[in-house]
């Protein structure tokens, strides 16, 4: 029986009423309703047999995705450590806007379809995916460093300040961490950097997509304070509006002067 309904009703159902019963199940049930729906000789039900079908294939291959991404993770449990902590940062390279970076705690054996690198997905996959991430951390943190820090220390080292944050704002200190190409100075905790290690290790994909939310949302908020430079589409890079935006404006407090000394701004 799927969602209550026995084969008869189901098979009686108009189109809606089964794309409606489609939403509620889970996907462990997909097998049986595309056999019962193999049944049905209507065209529009064939057709929703076939898209189903790809969603059973593509969640198949996404299964085993998250075991290859969590060999990083499964590798550090057998070598004892307990609390597995993911880095990556986002925000280097725009014009304006912090850099920030985030370090995420999962629980053993974590998977969440679709999780990968945040640069990969749409806006609304990563705003799904950040919950799901926050119902299977243990712990998360969130750290930034602004412009003027930026300036101040360039920008590899104002993201290490960034992510020495993040570490601090920790409530459980990870044992070890696992980070995106880099390996943070200045730390007591054991770290292995692994090259695009967003698309390799579902730790740091997971900071990666809580980075990119939290400062996508910041620079939502400074298109508010700052109108006219595109802020909440362009998230502070250079694009033709926000060089506009400069032209026509100027620079805001949030700009990074080491960034525009060769723009003549």
């Amino acid at each position: 029986m799927i969602h209550k309904y026995s084969d008869s009703e189901i098979l009686s159902m108009k189109i809606n009423k089964i794309k409606e019963i489609l939403e509620k199940i889970p996907s462990s049930q997909y097998p049986e309703l595309i056999e019962l729906l193999k049944k049905d000789e209507r065209k529009s039900i064939l057709n929703i047999v076939k898209r189903l079908q790809k969603k059973m294939d593509y969640i198949e291959s996404e299964k085993m995705r998250m075991k290859k991404i969590n060999l990083y993770e499964e590798e550090a449990y057998k070598n004892g450590f307990m609390y597995i902590g993911g880095v990556d940062e986002v925000g280097r390279g725009p014009l304006a806007g912090p850099v920030v970076a985030a370090v995420v705690i999962l629980k053993r054996g974590t998977e969440i379809i679709g999780i990968d690198d945040s640069k990969k997905l749409s806006a609304s996959k990563r705003e799904s995916i950040y919950s799901e991430i926050l119902e299977n951390a243990i712990d998360y943190g969130i750290g930034i460093a602004d412009n003027r820090e930026i300036d101040k220390y360039n920008i590899l080292n104002a993201t290490y300040i960034a992510m020495k944050r993040a570490i601090e704002n920790l409530k459980q200190k990870p044992e070890i961490l696992l980070n995106d190409a880099v390996k943070i100075p200045g730390i007591d905790i054991d770290q292995v950097p692994i090259i695009k290690g967003d698309s390799k290790s579902i730790s740091i994909a997971a900071a990666s997509i809580i980075a990119k939310v939290t400062r996508d949302k910041m620079m939502c908020e400074y298109e508010e304070e700052f109108p006219g430079y595109g802020f909440s589409s362009n998230k502070g890079y250079g694009t033709k509006e926000h060089y506009e935006g400069l032209n026509k404006i100027g620079k805001t407090s949030i700009h990074r002067d080491s960034f525009l000394k060769n723009l003549n701004i």
